[in-house]
């Protein structure tokens, strides 16, 4: 495996020539448990899009050999849809304070090598410069702990989450339609999890 790594934070339009690459590794990634998604090209390439036409969205690229193994988006909450924004609302905390964490992606071979923690440390950073944001957060599927399409022995990213500081807002979620293998599209509970943040030193 070529073992050289780059870590790279892109602004808004400087994510366009990397479009295909990362709507590619979206679904592959999220075709594994626990989202089971079945992406289209087009679709990704529209959803990542709206990221690319955002000024203040980040997406951090982790590359290897040339090649993207990883990618992680943010952008503020208000430039994403009314779905995102309603759980804060009815939790009586304004969007416009909320920097929102789009999804960390990243190849099952990279991983256990620090790489999420460089992306949560990249889109934290990059909240904390844009300089108008009290909280950074995102949302997660929830699954049932029984469901018979869990791989036996997976270990969720929970321990990780709350390392960095992050905690599961019961209550708060949204709920998204997608594609799901044999399943046709289905509507799906997703919880936010939230962390204050810092202001810069």
């Amino acid at each position: 495996m070529e073992d050289t790594l780059t870590v790279t934070v892109l602004r808004g339009p400087g994510l366009l020539p990397l479009l295909d690459d990362v709507a590619r590794l979206r679904i592959g990634v999220f075709n594994a448990w626990p989202y089971l998604y079945e992406g289209s090209l087009d679709y990704e390439r529209d959803y990542l899009a709206a990221y690319a036409a955002t000024a203040d969205a980040v997406c951090v690229v982790a590359r290897a050999g040339g090649e993207v193994v990883g990618a992680s988006t943010g952008l503020p909450l208000l430039d994403d849809g009314p779905a995102f924004r309603q759980p804060f609302e009815a939790a009586g905390i304004d969007p416009a304070q909320v920097f929102y964490f789009g999804e960390s992606v990243l190849l099952p071979a990279w991983r256990g090598r620090g790489i999420g923690h460089a992306f949560f440390d990249a889109r934290e950073a990059h909240a904390r410069a844009l300089g108008r944001f009290a909280m950074t957060a995102f949302c997660v599927v929830d699954r049932e702990a029984d469901d018979p399409r869990r791989p036996p022995g997976h270990r969720d990213n929970d321990a990780f989450w709350h390392k960095r500081g992050y905690a599961r807002r019961p209550g708060m979620t949204l709920h998204l339609r997608w594609q799901e293998a044999g399943r046709g599209e289905v509507l799906h509970p997703l919880t936010f999890w939230t962390r204050m943040l810092e202001p810069a030193a």
